[in-house]
């Protein structure tokens, strides 16, 4: 199977190409950045197609980070996926950014739970907790930095993501420290593609995973009255 991996939910922009016949990623890139990634996203994944020397018909299934993340970061990803996929007949896969963050410790080492923790701003972070064998302990959800703390202070967790180094500075004091910390501003494009190709196919196009709702509201004085 081949792979097209793609994410841009967070502070980067990447893609990348697995061969799972070879057990190889045979391209991958990751551009860091805040914004633009709506720019970087097509010239980006047709530069991996070209290293790997593949068309977009020889690609069998793409994978896609469907958050948490920023809105339109998400937005662009799901949005790229989605058309590549109806264009070239191929199937879509969305994966959650929490679990694409856990995947490298967990194939590590299955035995020492996870905690993954992305920035949510205003001291609230996006939280999953996983166990042994990658059991998931704590559903995705949004939650204020002191619950977090909570949830994860057991068992000398690894602790991962963007607010890795925010969980373990305000670690407990008297509580069991975390077995390590992997502060990362995104998930590695080549766990997205291991987990794409591992995904279960659903039938359904890839859809946001929106914790929250957008901070920008429809302001009511422009909201025209019913009739």
């Amino acid at each position: 199977m081949r792979v097209l991996a793609i994410d841009t939910a967070l502070e980067a922009c990447s893609a990348a190409v697995l061969d799972t016949e070879h057990a190889s990623v045979v391209a991958h890139e990751s551009l860091p950045m805040l914004r633009g990634h709506a720019e970087a996203l097509i010239p980006l994944i047709a530069r991996m197609l070209e290293r790997a020397r593949l068309t977009f018909s020889e690609i069998d299934r793409i994978a896609v980070t469907t958050g948490p993340g920023s809105f339109t970061g998400l937005r662009v990803g799901i949005s790229a996926a989605r058309g590549i996929a109806l264009a070239a007949g191929k199937p879509a896969v969305g994966l959650s950014t929490l679990a694409a963050f856990a995947a490298p410790l967990i194939a590590a080492d299955d035995t020492l739970p996870v905690v993954v923790a992305i920035d949510a701003r205003h001291d609230h972070v996006y939280l999953q907790v996983f166990g042994p064998g990658g059991r998931t302990l704590v559903t995705p959800r949004l939650v204020p930095l002191r619950e977090a703390l909570r949830a994860a202070a057991t068992g000398a967790p690894r602790l991962a993501g963007t607010a890795a180094n925010m969980l373990a500075a305000a670690w407990p004091e008297g509580v069991r420290p975390p077995a390590a910390v992997e502060q990362r501003q995104a998930p590695d494009i080549d766990w997205v593609a291991r987990l794409g190709a591992a995904a279960v196919e659903t039938g359904s196009p890839p859809k946001p995973l929106y914790l929250r709702a957008p901070d920008a509201q429809p302001q009511d004085a422009a909201q025209l009255a019913r009739r």
